[in-house]
């Protein structure tokens, strides 16, 4: 499991932040065995497609040069001729290759990593100059002798697959002398197609694997501490500390506004210990009760007292009071389920409030 310098273990998966400042950064995983791939197999797929053309430019090319050397003398316009002649023949060949693996080799690697410019990654960095980090990289950590390992498994794949599709094709080509040289290359285009096709896909297997390790090494390398995750939230979000300070005082300020509330309210249904929701209902309005306060335990008892104090009626309904503090959040209305039985308790609040003012009167 990887260490930091302190010695603490990574053991946290990296957050959204920590992979995208490593994107930013220009880091993510990328295996350039499957850059490797691409450019191979799209390299096949155009010797297949042009290897006509490719081996009548090839044999035009090796008639050239065979046919006159019994007869051939050497001096300088010769060369220039022969020069000239070998530099638009590789042009001619090789060029269609090198601007289509360009473009292949920048494709699969935007299509690994996505398209993101990157300026940090752009920006030179001193700390690579240094000597010391460099021979520490390269001797006294497992990259090297990781890479080594794969490289090594992969020449020997690759040679020992080589080797058993080669071998037919060495002893057969002992047939080549009765053939010409048009024939000839032929033969040798075709079957090199063929031996690149089946090698291809060989290492299409070995970049599948590579791909697969990249992305586990790459988790691996972004895991965080437990400290590195803590101080990082603290950062994002701000101070834990201070977060509970704001939030205790936003709770305290609603509460205020809550309590200010009970001396409007129509009734309080209590529990009559655990729960006390003070309720409001405006003649007239199609709208159902609103609850304009609610508590539990000292939040009740407070709420009661205030209520008392200012001459709102107190009903004690276990069953109704537990459901309302339940089901309603300050400020809404009660559930229509709820509406018969408060009903029934406002009706009974309200007669008691017109006996008291006709005996007043």
């Amino acid at each position: 499991m990887a260490k930091e310098a302190d010695g603490q273990e990574k053991t946290e998966q990296p957050t959204e932040k920590k992979l995208s400042d490593a994107r930013d950064k220009g880091q993510a995983p990328k295996s350039m065995e499957v850059n490797s791939l691409g450019i191979f197999f799209f390299g096949i797929i155009i010797i297949y497609l042009f290897r006509g053309m490719i081996s009548k430019d090839i044999a035009r090319m090796t008639i050239m040069v065979f046919s006159s050397l019994d007869k051939l003398t050497l001096n300088v316009d010769l060369l220039q001729v022969y020069a000239v002649s070998t530099m638009l023949f590789y042009l001619k060949v090789l060029a269609p290759f090198f601007i289509v693996l360009v473009i292949v080799a920048l494709a699969v690697g935007f299509g690994q990593v996505g398209i993101r410019l990157s300026p940090k990654a752009l920006m030179p960095k001193f700390s690579k100059l240094n000597p010391l980090k460099g021979f520490k990289s390269k001797f006294f950590s497992m990259e090297p002798v990781v890479e080594s390992i794969k490289n090594l498994i992969k020449v020997v794949v690759v040679g020992m697959v080589s080797y058993w599709l080669l071998s037919d094709l060495i002893l057969n080509s002992v047939n080549l002398v009765r053939l010409s040289v048009p024939e000839i290359v032929t033969y040798m285009t075709d079957n090199i197609s063929s031996f690149l096709w089946e090698i291809s896909a060989v290492y299409l297997v070995i970049a599948a694997a590579d791909f697969v390790y990249q992305k586990y090494k790459f988790k691996e390398d972004m895991k965080m501490t437990k400290q590195e995750v803590k101080e990082e939230n603290k950062n994002t979000e701000g101070d834990p500390h201070t977060k509970g300070r704001i939030k205790s005082k936003q709770m305290e300020m609603a509460q205020r506004r809550m309590m200010a509330d009970v001396p409007t309210a129509d009734v309080v249904i209590t529990n009559p210990t655990h729960f006390a929701v003070a309720l409001k209902y405006e003649m007239g309005s199609q709208g159902a009760p609103k609850v304009v306060a609610k508590g539990a335990d000292r939040v009740a008892q407070k709420i009661k007292e205030i209520a008392k104090e200012n001459g709102v009626p107190l009903h004690e309904n276990v069953m109704l009071a537990r459901a309302l503090y339940k089901s309603c959040e300050v400020g809404e209305e009660i559930p229509a389920t709820l509406f018969k039985a408060v009903a029934e308790v406002l009706a009974y609040v309200f007669k008691l409030k017109n006996k008291k003012k006709k005996s007043i009167v």
